[in-house]
């Protein structure tokens, strides 16, 4: 299968990883930076504009805050934030003094806030101050000594360029028990460099979305970090003179490496947005000329729709690298993105899980296969084997994903079970199936757990999806199987339907899909839906169906 992967390789990328100021900590990258380009910007926040230095600087004495405070290199810090400056300044302070970054999704409610703190045994935790009632219920059930809180609003502009969420223009409120980012971080001297990183300390915890029982927590190195972002960077060809739009989340493994590490590794500038806003986008894009973006696809589909959307000129795009969450990306919608933006190319993103730092496969940008995943990425190895024997299956033919890099983790938190089941030899038995072509494009087909089978056939909720989406009234999708007494189990869709196609039954969608599919794949049952449950970046939870 390497032959395979080389065959598909494209001539104008390197066959080997570079890394572009050697092999280090992320954060050695930023003060490098700092160092090289210290007025170049870093960050743009809704018109703030935020230097390498500064960035450095701030992460550096808030680094010294954690320091005096007590914590040490190993020590577990959570992040409860959404996209901010402050996110960058905690993530990369907490790498300065060795302790690990362990990001919780500010779309916890109490009970979920506290598995995951328990779980990490984090001390300290950093949040926004608007999520600090949440942390008042749990924090006495924890081990949580120290909680520092941040306002949304601190770094915002008096005089904003881009349309800012009225939820984070809220006053600050004045919280006497905690500790102010922003004042702590003023109040302190920086003195860095902290501690002696090696590159394979653990620095990041990130935790599984939970769709295969509780949520686990995979360590990371700084060394996992880095080779995935060089990777990245290099096979998606991200440089110093680009823009990126930075919207998808941080606290997600992928809105990480793409939105946080890559920019950084790369030294190129951002835009970055709280959350998305199909509008502030636009704006984004004309006014800061960004030349990159990682998305969701609902989010291109959403900015295709503003009104007047003509009216900007977002022809600084360049690239667009997108995430088949919720919905397929299709040849037919990259051609509508590449007209609307007047040529910017877009493609499948990757396939990746949090076990790896994500990203193990890119989408040759001159070779698209539509309804794959691309090819290997730098130093990856995909096999495809049989979940019963292991024995690895012929080209062509489904069986479970397993993949081996240096991006792989070094296992769960305190879950020695679940690692040996997992991570085996250097191996990450995903879990999930597919099969690679004869060209090293692989092609995935769903979860193990949730393959419906139907008769003894098996059925593929991903690949039904693929085929539902293409029903002209259908928005988004999700498939899963029902218990039947005759066939064991059967179809069932969840569909939410395009505002402008007009009134359809779900006889409408069966009759159709019956025309469309294999009797035994084509859905039993329908149900319309206003929305799909999905997480925080988007992916569709087929368990809450």
């Amino acid at each position: 299968m390497e032959n395979c992967k080389r065959k598909s390789w494209p001539s104008d990328l390197p066959l080997e990883l570079i890394y572009r100021q050697g092999k280090k900590p992320l954060h050695e990258y930023l003060r490098d930076n700092a160092n090289l380009n210290p007025e170049k910007i870093v960050i743009i926040w809704y018109g703030r504009e935020i230097t390498y230095r500064e960035l450095d600087d701030l992460s550096e004495r808030f680094a010294a805050f954690l320091t005096v405070s007590g914590v040490k290199k190993g020590d577990h810090v959570a992040l409860f934030l959404s996209n901010s400056p402050q996110y960058f300044i905690a993530h990369f302070g907490i790498q300065k003094v060795g302790a690990v970054v362990g990001p919780c999704s500010p779309l916890f409610k109490e009970w979920e806030l506290e598995y995951q703190l328990n779980d990490m045994e984090a001390k300290v935790i950093v949040a926004a101050d608007g999520l600090y009632d949440i942390i008042t219920k749990v924090q006495s059930k924890t081990l949580i000594e120290q909680v520092i809180l941040t306002n949304y609003g601190d770094f915002l502009p008096t005089e904003p360029t881009l349309n800012v969420p009225p939820e984070i223009c809220k006053p600050k409120p004045f919280i006497p028990e905690v500790h102010d980012l922003v004042t702590v971080i003023k109040a302190q001297e920086s003195s860095g460099p902290f501690v002696d990183v090696n590159l394979r300390d653990i620095g990041l915890m990130v935790f599984t979305s939970g769709t295969t029982g509780q949520p686990k927590g995979a360590i990371l190195s700084y060394e996992n970090a880095l080779f995935k972002t060089a990777a990245v960077a290099q096979s998606s060809k991200i440089g110093a003179e680009d823009v990126l739009l930075t919207v998808a989340p941080l606290y997600h493994i992928a809105g990480m490496l793409l939105g946080l590490n890559c920019p950084i590794y790369a030294n190129a500038s951002m835009v970055l947005l709280y959350r998305f806003d199909a509008v502030a986008v636009l704006q984004a894009i004309e006014r800061y000329k960004c030349s990159w973006w990682y998305s969701v696809v609902p989010m291109n589909l959403a900015v295709m729709q503003v009104p007047n959307a003509e009216k900007y000129d977002i022809s600084s795009l360049k690239t667009s690298r997108a995430t088949s969450f919720g919905i397929i990306l299709t040849q037919e919608i990259a051609e509508a993105w590449a007209k609307f933006t007047g040529g910017c190319e877009i493609c499948e993103a990757a396939y990746g899980l949090s076990e790896t730092h994500t990203a193990d496969t890119f989408m040759p940008a001159t070779a698209v296969k539509w309804g794959t995943q691309g090819i290997p990425n730098y130093e990856t190895v995909i096999r495809i084997i049989n979940p019963d024997t292991g024995e690895e299956v012929p080209v062509g033919t489904m069986g479970e994903i397993i993949l081996t890099n240096p991006g792989v983790f070094q296992g769960y938190w305190n879950k020695p079970e679940a690692t040996t089941q997992t991570l085996r030899g250097g191996w990450v038995f995903t879990g999930d199936m597919g099969w690679l072509d004869e060209d090293g494009y692989l092609f995935f087909s769903g979860r193990f757990k949730e393959m419906i089978k139907v008769s003894g056939y098996s059925v593929f909720p991903e690949e039904v999806e693929a085929m539902l989406i293409r029903h002209e009234a259908i928005a988004q999708v999700a498939v899963t199987g029902v218990p039947d007494a005759q066939k064991g189990e059967v179809v069932k869709a969840y569909v939410v339907l395009k505002s402008d196609q007009g009134a359809h039954t779900a006889q409408d969608i069966m009759d159709w899909a019956k025309q469309k599919m294999t009797s035994y794949k084509s859905p039993r049952y329908v149900e319309f839906r206003d929305s799909l449950p999905a997480t925080g970046a988007g992916k569709v939870l087929r368990r809450l169906l």
